[in-house]
């Protein structure tokens, strides 16, 4: 049992949603001063460049089911290893909703039917979008991320520099999806709010757990076409 492994997927996924959600939930609207979409997309990038310099040469740095499904598809990670990974991360989530719900909820008036930064469709979309749009969008974010993952972190690519490539993928990622789902492209960053909230949180839940692992298969079978090295004659 890699204790350590799991240890670090918890806590990076933990910075991830505190650092995240936490932005989009305490400092998106603040007014006069608020990050807005931007900042709140950058926020999500920086969470995952900070903690795979920090944790990932212990567990890889996943901090997403998604990726770690991913990664296994593509060969990179042993299936006996992914249960326990996702587990590590959405509890992970879960605890660091729960410290964003502590701190959320010290200020006068907080009140959850604001949606507590989770992911919807319908009218829970920020945008409005239909659920056919969510769960394309979730699909291709969650596949171009995968895609992104295993070309940084291939052994042909400019070594160290993959939490940067990373880190920004996620930030476009948000840049372009907020307005369509709030952004998932991560189970465990969905649960770990959607739970606090309850309801048509809940309820929404299973196409933010479908899509981002859909797309991360689709993403990992396209880099394997594009990436594999061809057999010596």
């Amino acid at each position: 049992m890699n204790t350590k492994a799991y240890g670090a997927e918890f806590l990076g996924t933990f910075w991830l949603v505190l650092g995240g959600c936490g932005s989009a939930v305490l400092a998106a609207a603040f007014p006069g001063v608020g990050i807005g979409l931007h900042g709140v997309s950058l926020a999500f990038g920086l969470t995952v460049l900070t903690m795979a310099y920090a944790v990932g040469h212990i567990s890889g740095g996943h901090f997403n089911p998604a990726v770690s499904v991913g990664l296994w598809a593509g060969g990179r990670f042993p299936a006996n290893q992914l249960l326990p990974y996702i587990i590590s991360q959405v509890l992970g989530g879960l605890a660091a909703g729960g410290v964003l719900y502590l701190i959320a909820s010290g200020k006068a008036g907080f009140d959850l039917a604001g949606g507590f930064a989770s992911n919807g469709f319908g009218e829970h979309s920020p945008g409005q979008y239909s659920l056919q749009a969510a769960l394309l969008t979730e699909v291709v974010m969650t596949a171009f991320f995968l895609i992104v993952i295993l070309g940084a972190t291939d052994g042909r690519a400019p070594a160290g520099f993959a939490p940067i490539a990373i880190g920004l993928a996620l930030t476009l990622i948000h840049l372009i999806s907020i307005p369509v789902t709030n952004t998932s492209v991560n189970p465990a960053r969905s649960t770990g709010v959607a739970l606090y909230v309850g309801g048509w949180a809940i309820e929404q839940l299973w196409l933010f757990w479908v899509a981002p692992i859909l797309g991360a298969v689709l993403g990992a079978v396209a880099y394997k076409a594009i990436g594999s090295t061809p057999a010596k004659a």
